[in-house]
């Protein structure tokens, strides 16, 4: 777990800086905690769950590291002391999924009066949720948001102590807090917050508004994080952000992306570099010259396409045209050869016609992505889009988004083939859910490969993992192109 250490705080003076107040109210929590343990003749148990996005699970790791420093052990279950949702709010259907599941969790509190819940995330900073809390949901203990989550021992030391729902929702920030405990999920890669917020409001998108506005961390305090995680034992770090490649613009001494890439790639021990999400917009010539000379920056470019049609993307205010995207792909294939690009696109986004949707798929068949995310548009309420005029029927949005997931597809799996029979190095992540005999990793393009560690994979089809290469590179041959992974064997040898 990473940690910060502790500074001695005398009894009674609470700080007002941070991270320095948080580790006060994280003492406190812990003798509340104690209390209770020695009560109850046991340990306290708790149970977060995770809705959303990559950085809705990175401010989970933050959750969860906090919740072992002061003393609950972690579980699986919903039957815990305390469960905190981490909530997103993209798609209207992730809200009623909350709801949903809330009125399960007050069924089992009613038997178990001294549980805890709390909830977090994007779905809390929207003032009608919290309305609609405060009325069906009374027996929900905290509630709070994204821009304060780095309060969660202060809040929890509320939650204890106050006998009301505790709501803390603040409504945008400046502040930007880290240097606190978190859990990870894996020891061997992390993901490190480069930013906060949003400044594009697509206009289908509820993001900006619940994230608030784009604030970049200093380059120093984002090294300073990786040298740690990297002596922690992390190899592999993904950057998060909102939009990446629009990193520095806000800071009082500006950086590009691309600047703060090439001090990363200097940091000793750091074998992988990821980072997602890119907007087209702001994706510039800097960077994609950065990643054609990196040694340590993966082949992977997630770059969100929306739709091909340029009378959309005006409309879903992309601030870019069809040509401009095609241009970008076009610059990364030149720099890039073997790159993986792989994209986001939305189906039946309001007015598109069928020669709109026939421009998405022109744009498919010539940029022939790796992989995509495929979306049926969901009228988001609280977003622009969702007052447009013109929704599409909803039987021809099917038909398009049939199309499109077969086009798609086919094309990925005849991608994925071109790679067959090569010797790639692979990051061991786990040991095959399905077969114990397997390893399971990722190339550098992300494209997962379960592979046999024996030499003889005949031989060896009954032998356990070996398990001492998890958090290592080791070069691995596809064998075989399963359409969306690959099954391999071990060459040998361990590259880091």
């Amino acid at each position: 777990m990473e940690t910060t250490k502790n500074m001695q705080i005398s009894a009674g003076e609470i700080p007002v800086m941070e991270p320095q107040r948080q580790f006060y109210y994280m003492d406190q929590a812990k003798k509340l905690i104690r209390e209770r343990e020695e009560n109850l003749g046991r340990k306290l148990t708790a149970h977060v769950e995770t809705f959303g996005c990559q950085m809705n699970a990175r401010d989970s790791e933050k959750l969860r590291g906090i919740l072992d420093t002061i003393g609950f052990v972690q579980v699986d279950t919903e039957e815990a002391d305390f469960v905190i949702y981490n909530t997103c709010t993209v798609r209207e259907n992730a809200n009623n999924k909350v709801y949903g599941r809330l009125g399960t969790l007050g069924s089992y509190k009613k038997k178990h009066p001294a549980m805890m819940i709390a909830l977090c995330g994007c779905m809390m900073q929207e003032e009608h949720v919290v309305e609609r809390l405060k009325k069906e949901f009374r027996f929900v203990n905290l509630v709070f948001g994204t821009h304060n989550i780095f309060k969660f021992a202060e809040l929890v030391v509320r939650a204890l102590t106050e006998k009301k729902m505790v709501v803390d929702i603040w409504e945008g920030t400046t502040e930007i807090v880290e240097n606190l405990p978190v859990e990870r999920k894996y020891s061997f890669k992390s993901g490190v917050n480069i930013m906060f917020g949003c400044n594009n409001f697509c206009s289908y998108c509820i993001v900006p508004y619940v994230r608030g506005r784009e604030r970049s961390r200093e380059p120093k305090d984002i090294i300073r994080e990786i040298e740690r995680l990297v002596a922690d034992g992390v190899v592999e770090v993904m950057l998060l952000g909102q939009n990446v490649n629009s990193y520095g613009k806000n800071l009082d001494q500006p950086i590009t992306f691309a600047e703060l890439l090439q001090e990363i790639e200097k940091i000793e021990g750091l074998e992988r570099i990821r980072f997602m999400t890119s907007h087209p917009k702001d994706l510039s010539d800097e960077l994609i010259e950065v990643m054609a000379q990196s040694k340590k920056i993966c082949k992977h470019m997630h770059l969100p396409l929306q739709s091909g049609s340029s009378r959309i993307l005006k409309k879903m205010n992309r601030h870019y045209d069809k040509e401009q995207y095609l241009a970008l792909v076009g610059k990364l294939r030149a720099a890039i050869p073997d790159i993986a690009i792989t994209t986001d696109i939305i189906v039946g986004f309001p007015g598109e016609t069928t020669e709109d949707f026939l421009e998405t798929m022109d744009v498919v068949k010539k940029v022939r992505y790796d992989s995509a995310f495929t979306f049926i548009y969901s009228k988001r309420s609280g977003t622009p889009a969702a007052e447009m005029e013109d929704q599409v029927p909803e039987a021809e949005v099917k038909e398009h988004f049939d199309m499109l997931l077969k086009e798609v597809q086919h094309i990925a799996a005849e991608k994925a083939k071109e790679l067959e029979g090569q010797i790639l190095p692979v990051l061991v992540e786990q040991v095959n859910e399905h077969d114990r005999s397997l390893l399971t990793g990722r190339l550098s393009n992300n494209s997962v490969v379960h592979f046999s560690c024996a030499a003889d994979p005949a031989s060896g089809a009954d032998m356990a993992a070996d398990t001492s290469l998890i958090g290592k590179i080791v070069d691995v041959k596809l064998v075989e192109c399963k359409g969306f992974y690959y099954l391999g064997e071990l060459c040998g040898s361990v590259v880091k």
